[in-house]
């Protein structure tokens, strides 16, 4: 018979996390194999690579409202006092929310707006902007662009973008199966008659819930009574089956508690009694190369020996953060109107610039599924109020853990799909870094940059007196400043990119040069884009009026979106980098070489999350990915130019 285990020393809760997972990495334990798994499966499962979209969502231009779908230009010149009146099949159709909208109609008026004549006409009072209500092809999600990253465990929410996006089947980590065994002979099964004496199992099958909470299988074996023997074989049988076993009760020091004896004999023990109120007889064991855990007897105690010990090893087994709700005060960045009529939910993204938290908004409408996936929180406006100003404190529902966002890397500014590369890379490279980054444009990004509310911004604006990019805007933008205490500003050089003219394949209407802008149809890019400065600059050189192009008023936020775009039929052309042109299978015209750099305040050059920037915009890892996409120069990146 094994004797008493007194307790001579305990270790701290934290230590003994820190020490048990470390031994655990040091013997290769949480290397996992990967399978693949239908994506209507794939719940709390944990990608183990990132997932690309293979079409758009949605696939075609479609009506935002119930209305009429009319040709914009038809409708110029309506006035209250010159009212245009408007024929069924003519001018134009009856659409419903979703309907599709096809050429020549490129806008729609809400029925509500309509004043109908009779069952063939229509009324209308004030002229109508291309594309009105109308959801662009590609608005939501775009063929090619990244939906998931690696790491990362799949929400009800992701898989609805995923179906979207025509992903049927991901490549995940092989989920963990665990065996419980509970032990006693004082334990019985619940659907057994209780005598005095007896104790109901209930916690093995708390236990297994919280496995499975944890997105792990669970086996939960029949009770052992308190033999050596049979508990050792029992535990061998578990270790044979499973990734991770946990014994519940028998963990203290009893006459019968055998189990760190067993342990002992079969392993290696790593720790035995945590200092911890209740919970103080935790075991932390490696048997076969597997961790074995076993759990004190009273409910609570094992359930909270569970949350601090177990949980982290799982999630670590399975790559997954443990997601704990929080609120959070943060300022948000941009000003939000809210209809009195409702409580609304605006989906945000979450960073901590120096000391503060930042919340960006992301896409408001309900049909952006996307915006759930990137969502680091919810800011909620009560119904009866108007909104929030940019600048004011709020608080934030967290949907991801505080730690995760203290560890965010917040950049905001221009688009390019290498920051997806670069998120890709950080985030699976270093634990301890997240990357966040929010497209509004290079303007945009370098005003947030101004305000605190950024680290660091992607930009790539041409200064139209000197021809060089970014240095001259910086200096305009931050050396104003009358006082003693001017921001320092620093330039981290980027990545040399072509900028062009892209066109469906084959290129049925030869286009030739930017001077064909007025002939066809166009797609743009946003006001305070770098794409949109260099346009403007280019039509300036050559004496064109923007309001002779057909479509400079139908913008988009990213190169992918411009693509999808013209891919589709959408527009005859539009202007993107050469890398969005090439994973689209578009031709492409080139018209000049930018340089797409990284600003941010001097002082955060000595932030770890900037330092480990650095080394990934550097890496072989990344420019071997740009190299596949082709349109990338790296011969000065991550070059320091103090402005």
């Amino acid at each position: 018979m094994a004797q008493r285990n007194l307790y001579l020393k305990t270790i701290s809760v934290d230590e003994a996390i820190t020490k048990y997972i470390r031994i655990l990495t040091e013997k290769n334990i949480f290397n996992k194999n990967t399978e693949v798994v239908k994506t209507e499966d794939s719940l709390n499962r944990v990608t183990s690579e990132a997932i690309f979209a293979k079409c758009n969502s949605p696939l075609f231009s479609a009506s935002a409202m119930d209305g009429i779908c009319v040709e914009s230009k038809k409708t110029k010149g309506a006035s209250e006092e010159n009212p245009i009146v408007l024929e069924l099949n003519k001018d134009y159709i009856v659409v419903d929310t979703g309907d599709v909208i096809k050429q020549p109609f490129d806008a729609v008026i809400m029925a509500e707006d309509v004043i109908e004549i009779d069952e063939t006409k229509v009324k209308i009072t004030e002229p109508v902007p291309s594309w009105q209500h109308v959801r662009p092809i590609g608005e939501d999600i775009v063929k090619n662009e990244m939906i998931l990253p690696s790491n990362h465990k799949i929400t009800p929410i992701d898989i609805g973008a995923l179906l979207a996006g025509g992903i049927l089947n991901i490549n995940c980590i092989k989920q963990v199966n665990v065996g419980v065994i509970p032990t006693g002979d004082e334990i019985i099964n619940p659907k057994d008659e209780p005598q005095i004496g007896d104790i109901i199992d209930s916690n093995s099958y708390m236990i297994k819930a919280l496995v499975e909470n944890a997105s792990a299988k669970c086996s939960r074996y029949d009770i052992v009574k308190d033999d050596y023997d049979k508990i050792k074989m029992t535990v061998l049988d578990a270790l044979s089956k499973n990734d991770l076993v946990i014994l519940n009760a028998g963990s203290s020091a009893g006459r019968d508690d055998y189990t760190v004896h067993i342990l002992k004999e079969l392993g290696e023990v790593v720790v035995h009694g945590v200092s911890m109120k209740p919970g103080k007889p935790v075991i932390l064991a490696i048997v076969n190369n597997k961790p074995v855990i076993g759990l004190p007897g009273y409910p609570l105690s094992a359930y909270l020996a569970f949350n601090l010990f177990v949980k982290p090893v799982i999630d670590k087994m399975q790559k997954q953060n443990t997601i704990e709700p929080e609120n959070i005060e943060a300022i948000i960045s941009k000003r939000i109107i809210s209809s009195l009529k409702h409580r609304e939910y605006v989906r945000v993204k979450v960073g901590k610039v120096e000391n503060k938290y930042i919340a960006a908004p992301l896409n408001r409408g309900a049909a952006s599924q996307m915006s759930m996936v990137r969502a680091d929180g919810l800011l909620v406006i009560p119904q009866n109020s108007e909104g929030v100003e940019a600048g004011d404190n709020v608080n934030i529902e967290l949907l991801k853990n505080k730690k995760s966002i203290d560890n965010t890397l917040v950049c905001i500014g221009s688009h390019d799909i290498l920051l997806d590369l670069v998120s890709d890379i950080m985030e699976t490279k270093y634990e301890d870094v997240n990357f966040s980054s929010t497209h509004v444009g290079s303007t945009a990004g370098l005003m947030a940059l101004k305000r605190g509310e950024t680290m660091i911004v992607p930009t790539h604006l041409l200064d139209e007196n000197t021809g060089i990019y970014n240095i001259p805007i910086l200096k305009e933008l931050f050396n104003d400043n009358k006082n003693d205490d001017k921001i320092g500003i620093t330039l981290i050089k980027g990545f040399k990119r072509i900028q062009g003219i892209v066109v469906k394949k084959g290129n049925p209407l030869n286009i030739k040069s930017l001077s064909d802008i007025t002939k066809y149809h166009f797609v743009n890019r946003q006001r305070g884009s770098g794409t949109r400065v260099l346009l403007d600059y280019k039509l300036k050189q050559m004496n064109i009026n923007p309001n002779d192009i057909d479509g400079y008023g139908k913008e988009m936020s990213t190169h992918m979106a411009v693509c999808a775009a013209v891919n589709s039929g959408e527009a005859d052309f539009g202007i993107a980098i050469k890398a969005t042109a090439k994973v689209m299978d578009l031709d492409f015209i080139e018209i000049g070489i930018e340089e797409y750099d990284f600003a941010l305040r001097t002082k955060y050059l000595e932030d770890y999350k900037i330092k480990k920037f650095i080394e990934v915009i550097k890496s072989n890892e990344l420019h071997k990915k740009l190299d596949e996409i082709g349109g990338y120069g790296y011969d000065e990146v991550g070059t320091i130019i103090n402005i």
